[in-house]
């Protein structure tokens, strides 16, 4: 299957918001929420998975609001509290009552909220490279965090600074193309959201939620699979230790020579895993 960006583009009026997402395919509704680095879009973070998975289901990928195409964040909303009320509500305006869940570092710990605030929405859920963990082993917040918390900050944001961030996606930076940087500096730049970046803490704005202290992580009913490439420079490995030791169905699948970004360095064993996991759910 060949899917494009324009041909499979949609919007949904939630609330009063509009949200830009991703659809294509039949099945099982899969929804796929990307992470948080500038210029990050849905299609920018799954274009090397869409296909390939919706053979099989039917796929939804949004712009989360303050990102891509999609109305801006507001500010002090809650992170990643709030960004999980708006996937609901969007399922709401799909028709969509339960669906299963991919997400990747910012995505992954909006996944993580859904499940703990809206349970019965989620099916199985697959984090990878998830936020809403801690790192028991590795200093943190690593470097690319912190690139990716202050990119809009003095000296404010540039390509070189975009190249040396997305360098720290992968484990071999020479894959990165410059059709990669130029396509996410160009939704970086977007005025709206240079003057509301939606990963910028603001003096007086609510704490960033520590999910991995939810007590409510030991009740979570859903199959769960997590997975983490061995390199990762952005949430490392030992990320995934506190979330595999309390959700209940939960599993680890580790990739070797692979960075933050596994659905793209390594995207057919990415889509393979993805779909025996699912299939075997």
């Amino acid at each position: 299957m060949t899917l494009s960006a324009d041909g499979t583009s949609r919007f949904a009026q939630v609330g009063t918001l509009r949200i830009h997402y991703h659809e294509a395919g039949s099945g099982d509704p899969l929804v796929l929420i990307h992470g948080g680095g500038p210029g990050a879009t849905g299609w920018s973070n799954w274009s090397r998975n869409f296909a390939v998975l919706a053979e099989r289901f039917h796929v939804i990928v949004p712009d989360l609001p303050g990102f891509g195409q999609s109305d801006e964040k507001p500010r002090g909303s809650a992170v990643p509290g709030w960004w999980a009320g708006t996937i609901v509500s969007l399922l709401d305006a799909l028709g969509i009552a339960k669906a299963d869940f991919i997400g990747n570092s910012l995505g992954g710990s909006v996944t993580l909220k859904v499940a703990l605030e809206a349970p019965e929405r989620v099916k199985r859920m697959i984090l990878m490279g998830s936020g809403g963990s801690f790192a028991p082993l590795t200093p943190f917040p690593t470097p690319g965090i912190v690139t990716l918390r202050t990119f809009y900050q003095p000296p404010g944001p540039s390509l070189e600074r975009l190249k040396g961030f997305i360098g720290q996606f992968v484990y071999d930076p020479s894959k990165i193309t410059e059709e990669l940087i130029a396509e996410r500096f160009k939704v970086a730049m977007t005025p709206s959201i240079v003057a509301n970046p939606p990963m910028q803490y603001n003096s007086g704005d609510p704490p960033w939620e520590e999910i991995w202290r939810d007590v409510r992580l030991t009740k979570l009913p859903h199959k769960t699979l997590m997975i983490w490439g061995r390199e990762d420079k952005v949430m490392p490995l030992d990320m995934a230790l506190p979330l595999l030791r309390q959700i209940p169905d939960a599993r680890l699948y580790v990739i070797p020579k692979c960075g933050h970004w596994a659905q793209w360095e390594h995207s057919q064993e990415f889509n393979a895993t993805a779909l025996q996991f699912f299939s075997a759910a």
